[in-house]
């Protein structure tokens, strides 16, 4: 799936000029989202000044001719991680890097294979970086080697904890609590304001479970009649996922609703409750984050009630910013994208967006 050519443009264009307006801004912006059209951006407060490479002392690359090392964190099992290295992949082939010069790495959900996989690509001659963290924690190993080579570093999807402009360029990603209270909103309209739900939490050590735990939680609390009864990890994974639904239902049969941290621990609990004799949708309300192609055909189904969208297609803005950051141009610390959201009313419509 891809964007107009010149709806593309007007994106890359319109990020370009936010970047050089915001220098005490934080830009947000909408990752180019297929076939869907892109969200609308809007500029807020900034988490600290932006970064030039003057103020760097980095060396001037042109991005189109650069080798180029791209780090995934996780096995490309699920639909988030394959249109995320493909976005990086079809950019660099939209801007005429050759293939020889685009280095992609996995580290198959082990952190110090990342840490590696970084540092091998810094070996094999890597002139910029785009990185997929596997956890918030853990990368400054990498980061300072980086930094040694004076390569800078794009962060995409979650966060790091190390400080941007002085240990990598800047973070690209959704406003994760935004999410979380988004799905709660959502939970509240599927549930009618009433029940007992089980959250079904992502991976520990990275920020994008935290905060997607505490958006729900806080904007859940103002709903009294709406009650939290378990809540436990999945991982972010469908066979997981599955399983802790599996359990829940056997230990809190009263549960009436669950949010999924992401779609594929929602489609695994959809699992175990058509196996226990449930109608997923509405014996219990689901509502999940992500926005994968399987999960949007849920909602169509009836089997699903709502998801908040996590854009993965990063490429475009990822080059766009490295190529912003060597022509001198201040970069925000943080690209915050504006994500959509399906539902009964636009599931069907809308399920050429998803991925």
């Amino acid at each position: 799936m891809s964007l107009p050519i010149r709806r593309t443009l007007l994106l890359v264009t319109g990020l370009a000029l936010a970047l050089t307006a915001c220098t005490s801004r934080e830009t947000q912006q909408s990752a180019p989202s297929g076939a869907g059209p892109a969200a609308s951006a809007a500029p807020s407060q900034a988490a600290g000044p932006g970064c030039a490479r003057e103020k760097t002392g980095y060396p001037q690359v042109d991005v189109k001719n650069a080798v180029i090392g791209f780090s995934q964190s996780e096995k490309e099992a699920n639909p988030f991680r394959i249109a995320e290295t493909q976005s990086i992949k079809d950019e660099a082939t939209k801007l005429g890097v050759p293939a020889d010069k685009l280095l992609i790495t996995n580290a198959q959900s082990d952190l110090n294979k990342q840490v590696s996989d970084i540092k091998s690509l810094l070996d094999r001659g890597a002139q910029l970086l785009i990185v997929a963290p596997l956890n918030s924690d853990g990368l400054q190993p990498a980061l300072d080697a980086a930094k040694a080579k004076k390569v800078p570093v794009v962060t995409i999807d979650r966060k790091v904890t190390s400080q941007p402009c002085t240990d990598y360029l800047t973070f690209i990603g959704s406003n994760f609590v935004e999410q979380g209270k988004r799905a709660a909103q959502e939970m509240v309209k599927a549930t009618g304001g009433t029940g007992k739900v089980a959250i079904l939490l992502g991976a520990s050590g990275n920020n994008v479970t935290t905060d997607r735990t505490k958006g729900f939680k806080d904007e859940i609390a103002s709903t009294t009649g709406i009650q939290i009864v378990a809540e436990q990890t999945g991982e972010f994974d469908r066979s997981k996922g599955q399983a802790v639904m599996e359990q829940l239902i056997q230990s809190n049969p009263e549960i009436t609703a669950v949010y999924a941290e992401n779609d594929e621990m929602g489609i695994g609990a959809v699992t175990a409750l058509k196996a226990a004799g449930k109608t997923p949708g509405k014996d219990v309300k689901i509502v999940s984050i992500d926005g994968t192609r399987n999960a949007v055909q849920l909602i169509a189904d009836g089997s699903y009630n709502a998801v908040i969208e996590s854009n993965p297609r990063f490429g475009p803005l990822a080059f766009s910013t490295l190529q912003d950051f060597a022509a001198g141009k201040e970069i925000p610390p943080t690209v915050v994208i504006s994500d959509d959201q399906y539902d009964s009313a636009n599931a069907a419509q809308k399920l050429g967006n998803a991925y």
